[in-house]
């Protein structure tokens, strides 16, 4: 996707090589982009401007203002004088003896220059007193409750208290238990506690006590009702109390008390982020994951600009309680998503079947899903169910009322008097299904009588088109988020003010951002062949007039050309090409033949994306060519792939088809990029540096004492990290899980292993992980003579939560490996986690402290101020902010027998970070981290028709609600089983084909 800090190599001009179709692809998921710039969160989200280094929109400055750079730079910035006890809780972990699962913090970090900055962070104030935590149960009183089950309260209270009662709960979707709960608190027997905030769902936190017991009735009305219903439902809501909720307990915790632990914080640190939600969960529109503590994103209309028809892009705030060193802190961040455009939905429609080219019947699900309308006969919201393939004139149903089977049409306007202007230029859309004979039916109704509310998400996986609108949208400067989370996001989420549920519970919101402590760490340098240094700024070098530290041998190499049918190049002109690349990659110090060209006949690719007949089509006549040429001619080293466009299911394809099925190295290069004079030598430059690392050269090595701290034993470096299905993902697709390591003393050549696994709901783990490892240990004694005796994991893709989860699974399958291979094998190891999902951006407050655009440099290192407590962590900023805001790698050392020292580790992954392979730029991720990443993602191109299925209509709701059933699943896994095959083919499961 997007990129702020891609290799981009510089090797003559200025040309910026964007990536081709050898870019990442999106992985899907709900799209929320966060106004800080940083790195695509997988199914789990997008970042502003990813930080990795991904193809992406034209280079700018999106959103830049033209004003200042430095936000609050006239204010002074003055860091509190915590130095003398952050020593002294240093001086009092050292009396604890060590443990190398999740180890204190050893020290704070001292290299580097010191510098001050702003973080959006915000100092918070409690009460002395306990909060109170309760369990909701809600029951219907008066009908027996059929097929009911025991509640998730029931099951809360017996894992807070051990104790549940048998109270058995109703089965009652989000949306009617939501407007419960809004219900709830308007009854008289809460009237007198509105100090009480609540999850919608099943749990109630107080800070007073409740009467014991306390159940209250509620008659449901459905929003926008004045009256209720009639036959309306009453539901008993029972709250019942679970225990005191000790706030002086987290104080001790944020003071550095060893009695308390992080596990036994969670309970309050949860409900304080109920709290702190409790405004923000009535005024806006919570969105994505909520995370297991409470965290979550809120989006407040209306719309700042469109995005597509009829849809526009929001801007929202992330919120999240965040114990750090003597202080309680909240974390705010912008981030932006997509919702539909309110307004009425035969209209949008219209506009719809114009921009999908008539496609309105196949609407994917999720769009379907995203709309809550309001029909002008009921006068109340309700959410689309489906959009028909008939108008309200061909559509007809049995109507008891009239005794006949009338058309939508006719019973409109007999049943309510509407006369339609579109009975038959417009679909009619399902509000609901009902019970007839056994048999569910669709309750049509016309479309242009409803109304897009506001606040309806436009879910699923966005357009390429509409995402790049979407990050440039959200690639706002420093100064510009810093100000919008000040200015806009404290007062939208109730925190700049004496809200009535904060100033209730007594709590207190600084309104200023906390002022912190950071360093930049000193640069390393960057050497070529015959050890020749390069000059090293901002992050970025230039490898004019050098080579390749070891340049590959490339004695066989093919040009193949796809003419789509648009533009046919004729032999001379793919002569030029294939010549002007070899030359690059002489240049570079490669040694490579002339190559061989295989021109194909025409493949007429079709205008709509999703014709699959044609792509399919086109992959064979692909595979018959290399399957023709083979008879002939030995394997190749490589093979380019001259395409006139971007495709990704013909990107897909052809990697699979050289990956898996023939064992071939493939790199793609884009016709209009590769014939552009101005670009051409950086984007064939770039191309150079794929090719040498593809083959086992290296490129480039870091100079000086750099590599020190990996040379004290003989070291091996692995990276893990698994990508999942995605809401467009057929049900029951499996996750892809990598594991990459070094082979080499340089620490450049980074071969990977491979497979698939069941995809489990929560589930971040390694299924094979000891065997993955196990080929990686085998191949690294098959290159050293000798298995390593240190093994440094960075790990990627984990939240916080999932810490023990990996100690407890996947630190067990590493064990076991070790044991595997030798009894006696018992190498030193750390496991050091990646987060990029967090929400901490740090703001320059000097200019000469920021770049031109104000971000912070590349070496600003965090660990003081906002960090944890006890954990042994800190934020990382090892690249420069092209566009938006930069955001830093979050690293948690989770077990350590090496002992690392805070300076060593922190600039060790600073420097490393000029390692990456196909860069002459630092990137934001450690290298195995970041080389683990691109090879899942190179492994969903191998399931790329059961990872994107969006072309099939179905939604991303279907493919993970209860309605796809288990068998269904199982089918579907066994079938990506099948076509995943035996996985990598031999020739490349040695070399790093992945980059």
């Amino acid at each position: 996707m997007t990129s702020q800090d891609r290799g981009k190599y510089r090797a003559r001009g200025r040309g910026v090589f964007r990536g081709g179709l050898d870019s990442r692809s999106l992985r899907g998921g709900f799209p929320h982009v966060s106004g800080g710039g940083g790195g695509i969160n997988r199914s789990r989200g997008f970042d502003s401007r990813n930080t990795r280094g991904r193809a992406g929109p034209p280079r700018g400055r999106g959103g830049a203002s033209t004003g200042p750079v430095i936000y609050a730079e006239d204010i002074p910035a003055v860091v509190p004088d915590t130095n003398d006890a952050q020593n002294q809780l240093i001086e009092t972990f050292k009396t604890v003896s060590y443990q190398n699962k999740r180890p204190l913090r050893p020290e704070y970090g001292t290299d580097g220059n010191i510098i001050t900055l702003r973080a959006n962070f915000f100092p918070v104030r409690l009460p002395k007193g306990p909060f109170y935590d309760y369990s909701v149960i809600v029951t219907e009183p008066n009908a027996p409750i059929e097929g009911s089950r025991e509640g998730k309260a029931k099951k809360y209270a017996s894992d807070n208290t051990g104790n549940s009662d048998n109270a058995q709960e109703a089965k009652i979707n989000v949306s009617t238990r939501r407007r419960i709960f809004q219900l709830m608190k308007q009854q008289p027997l809460l009237l007198p506690f509105p100090s009480i905030a609540h999850d919608f769902s099943h749990r109630l936190v107080s800070a007073t006590k409740l009467p014991q017991p306390l159940e209250v009735p509620v008659q449901y009305i459905e929003e926008g009702e004045i009256t209720p219903g009639e036959g309306a439902q009453v539901y008993n809501v029972r709250i019942q109390f679970l225990k005191e909720l000790d706030i002086n307990g987290i104080i001790s915790y944020t003071e550095g008390d060893l009695q308390q632990s992080a596990h036994q914080m969670q309970p309050t640190i949860s409900a304080l982020n109920l709290i702190f939600q409790a405004h923000a969960s009535h005024a806006g529109v919570r969105l994505g994951k909520k995370e297991s503590n409470g965290e979550s994103k809120y989006f407040f209309g209306p719309g700042e600009t469109t995005l597509a028809p009829g849809i526009e892009i929001w801007k929202g705030f992330f919120m999240s309680i965040r114990p750090v060193f003597k202080q309680l802190m909240v974390n705010v961040n912008v981030c932006y998503t997509a919702f539909m455009t309110p307004g009425n939905l035969g209209d949008s429609l219209l506009k719809l079947n114009v921009a999908s080219k008539g496609a309105i019947p196949t609407l994917p699900h999720d769009i379907v899903a995203s709309m809550k309308v309001k029909a002008q006969h009921l006068g109340y919201p309700k959410q689309l169910v489906a959009i028909g393939t008939k108008t309200a004139r061909s559509e007809t149903f049995y109507c008891e009322e009239f005794d006949e089977k009338v058309t939508v049409e006719n019973y409109f306007r007999r049943k309510h008097g509407i006369k339609l202007e579109h009975p038959t230029d417009l679909p009619v859309v399902s509000l609901g299904l009902i019970n007839k004979g056994g048999k569910k039916m669709h309750k049509w109704v016309p479309a242009e009588i409803c109304d897009i509310l506001e606040g309806s998400p436009r879910r699923g996986k966005l357009s390429e088109k509409e995402m790049g609108i979407m990050i440039r949208h959200a690639s706002k400067p420093p100064r510009d988020n810093a100000e919008t989370i000040v200015s806009q996001g404290l007062p939208d989420l109730g925190l700049s003010r004496d809200t009535s549920t904060l100033d209730s519970f007594s709590i207190k919101v600084d309104p200023n951002m906390a002022v912190i402590e950071g360093r930049v760490l000193d640069t390393p340098s960057v050497s070529y062949i015959n050890d020749v240094p390069v000059q090293v700024r901002n992050g970025s070098w230039n490898m004019m007039d050098v080579r390749f530290q070891r340049g590959a041998v490339v004695s066989s190499w093919w040009v193949l050309y796809v003419e789509d049918g648009e533009r046919m190049l004729q032999m001379s002109s793919m002569n030029a090409i294939a010549n002007a690349l070899q030359e690059s990659c002489m240049k570079s110090g490669m040694i490579i033949q002339e190559p061989v060209i295989l021109p194909l006949e025409t493949i007429q690719l079709s205008l709509i994306a999703d014709d699959d007949a044609v792509r399919r089509n086109a992959l064979k006549t692909i595979r018959d060519k290399f399957q023709q040429q083979l008879t002939n001619h030995r394997k190749p080293d490589f093979v380019v792939i001259l395409l006139e466009k971007t495709d990704q299911r013909i990107y897909s394809g052809i990697k699979r088809i050289g990956d898996v099925e023939l064992g071939i190295h493939t790199v793609h290069m884009q016709i209009n990029k590769v014939i552009n004079q101005k670009k051409q030598v950086q984007y064939l430059a770039n191309i150079a540096l794929k090719v040498n690392i593809k083959l086992g050269g290296i490129n480039h090595r870091l100079g000086g004492d750099a590599m020190n701290w990996l040379m004290k034993c003989p070291t091996m470096m692995v990276g893990i990290d698994v990508t999942h299905a995605g809401p467009q993902s057929k049900p029951g697709t499996p996750s892809i899980a990598a594991v990459v390591a070094s082979i080499d003393e340089k620490f450049v050549q980074f071969p990977a292993s491979l497979r698939i696994q069941k995809h489990a709901r929560n589930k971040e783990t390694l299924d094979e992980l000891r065997d993955m490892l196990i080929e990686r240990l085998l191949l690294y004694k098959e290159h050293n003579g000798r298995y390593p005796e240190r093994i440094l994991v960075f790990r990627d893709g984990v939240s916080e939560s999932q810490f023990d989860q990996i100690l407890e699974e996947e630190l067990k399958q590493i064990l076991e490996a070790f044991d595997k291979l030798s009894k006696n094998y018992k190498p030193l190891l750390s496991i050091v986690v990646c987060g990029k999902r967090h929400h901490a951006r740090f703001f320059a407050t000097k200019a000469g402290d920021g770049d031109r655009n104000g971000n912070t440099k590349p070496g600003t290192v965090v660990d003081k101020g906002v960090t944890a407590v006890f954990d042994f962590d800190f934020y990382l900023q090892a690249h420069a902010g092209i566009q938006g805001t930069v955001k830093s790698t979050h690293y948690t050392v989770i077990y350590d027998d090496t002992r690392f020292r805070a300076n060593e580790i922190q600039k060790g992954i600073y420097d490393f970070s000029h390692l990456y392979a196909r860069a002459t730029k630092s990137v934001s991720l450690i290298p195995p981290a970041y080389y683990a990443d691109l090879a899942c993602e190179r492994g969903r191109c191998y399931l790329h028709d059961f990872l994107d299925s969006q072309k099939d209509g179905k939604s991303g709701r279907s493919a993970s609600s209860k309605a796809v059933s288990d068998a269904e699943k199982q089918k579907v896994y066994e079938a990506a089983t099948k076509a995943w095959g035996k996985g990598l083919h031999s020739d490349m499961q040695n070399t790093m084909f992945y980059i």
